[in-house]
């Protein structure tokens, strides 16, 4: 196997070394150490951590392409080779969660001759069965329990595992340090952490045994498994969030705090820029950069190697068209914000005591602003990935053959008028979103107390 890299894959690898570098940053001085110590001593922001972390470390195992050999085009993740059995096990159209029939019926010819309408077994959900209307209910609860008792073993080595580090750390004995995260005593809420950690575990290994033998969350119109679906559609949706934020985070800043302190001809010519952007109905601007891509891989087709390059271009494409698109609201509030904070008195003073423009807006202005584009961009963050639904909607969103949520929801619209009715995309798709969408705006909620320094003079 060679490893193939993607540009989106660099670029979600490069934020992560930034964000590490970041915390090793702020690990160094005491203005930043602070704040962070605030957000790692709420139950809330480190239950919501764990969660993205899981979401993200799902995303980064998507994001290592291999191809299986020199001469192959097909290009695969360590994720997808990681979760093979669910990838390549399709059945012939829908088939309901836990099901081990069809969700239609067939016609079938009868040994003797009699032609019947019946729905016919899957090939894969439930097949080790031999009487499935009887055993399947008893065969969910026993394969559910066993992967209960191995998300509790696990889960059980890595608490003994952080607890015996947390001893050793604190330099007390091992009995000492587990009672006293029993009781909650700690600064950080290891409690909090290890239910979270519990729960994450349970439900991990009771899909992952479950998965071998049914599909969980059912099949779509072409027998794919949906809960592997929702799984890859997690790389699709961090791309989509986080890139999309790199790409208008800087104009936003700089332009806006720019606005607002120099103000006069700057910030008539910054008003000006966006406000002519903003009168570009976005998703028409989207749509015709959408379509002069797709013109230009149809033209150069022998430019890429797989279909995955192909659709890797349009979702590169379409965060740098959503982030050129969606920078204009972040930089009028802190074009407004700014404006306000140059008439403090302690800006005023340092004007007057002729502070260079470029201290005054790195010691004053930025962190005072701070606050408001941690909570911004993680509202735009819900929004981006609410966004890319509705523009797959439209057919403007990422390639049809790239697994995400908002394909997904797409092709529901038209499952939800079907007799029966085919929920369980839609419902998965939903379900994935909201649990992402809400741990990030818990999480960004206790950092933006944390970095307000009136919450801060408030503690």
């Amino acid at each position: 196997m060679t490893l193939v890299i993607l540009t989106t894959d660099a670029l979600l690898f490069l934020l992560v070394i930034g964000i590490i570098s970041f915390g090793i940053y702020a690990a160094r001085r005491e203005h930043l150490r602070a704040p962070w110590r605030h957000v790692v001593r709420s139950s809330i922001a480190v239950a919501a951590l764990i969660i993205c972390s899981s979401y993200l470390i799902i995303g980064l195992l998507d994001s290592i392409h291999l191809r299986t050999s020199p001469t192959a085009t097909q290009v695969v993740s360590v994720f997808d080779l990681w979760c093979d059995s669910l990838r390549t096990r399709d059945e012939k159209t829908y088939s309901a969660p836990f099901a081990t029939h069809a969700l239609a019926k067939e016609t079938v010819m009868q040994a003797d001759g009699t032609v019947m309408r019946v729905y016919p077994r899957l090939q894969y959900g439930g097949a080790h069965l031999i009487d499935p209307v009887h055993d399947r209910n008893s065969d969910i609860l026993r394969t559910a329990l066993l992967g209960m008792i191995q998300g509790l073993f696990a889960w059980t080595l890595v608490v003994l595992a952080v607890i015996q580090l947390f001893a050793w750390h604190s330099r007390q004995p091992f009995n000492t340090a587990l009672t006293a995260v029993w009781r909650g005593d700690t600064d950080i809420p290891w409690r909090t952490a290890f239910i979270t950690c519990a729960a994450l575990f349970i439900v991990g290994f009771i899909s992952a045994e479950l998965s071998q033998h049914y599909h969980i969350l059912g099949t779509d119109k072409v027998g794919g498994d949906v809960f592997y679906q929702s799984l890859k559609g997690i790389r699709t949706g961090l791309v989509i969030g986080t890139l999309t934020t790199l790409v208008m985070l800087p104009a936003a800043i700089v332009l806006g705090i720019m606005a607002g302190y120099f103000r006069g001809w700057v910030d008539d010519v910054i008003q000006y820029l966006y406000t002519t952007l903003s009168s570009i109905p976005g998703v028409l601007l989207i749509a015709a950069a959408i379509l002069m891509l797709q013109t230009y891989m149809t033209n150069h087709a022998e430019d890429f190697n797989s279909l995955v390059e192909r659709a890797d271009l349009r979702l590169l494409f379409l965060c740098l068209i959503l982030g050129i698109t969606s920078w204009t609201g972040l930089c009028r509030l802190l074009r407004g914000e700014t404006l306000k904070l140059r008439q403090a008195d302690y800006v005023q003073a340092a004007l007057s005591l002729g502070v260079r423009h470029s201290t005054i807006l790195s010691r004053h202005i930025l962190p005072n602003v701070l606050p408001l584009v941690m909570i911004t961009l993680v509202l735009d963050f819900s929004g981006l990935v609410l966004a890319e639904a509705v523009l797959s909607y439209v057919n403007i969103g990422v390639d049809p053959t790239m697994h995400s949520w908002g394909n997904m929801i797409n092709s529901a619209r038209l499952e939800l008028a079907r007799e029966p009715i085919v929920w369980w995309s839609l419902t998965a798709a939903f379900l994935f979103m909201f649990i992402l969408v809400l741990a990030a705006n818990l999480f960004a909620d206790v950092v933006r107390d944390a970095f307000d320094p009136r919450m801060s003079n408030r503690r």
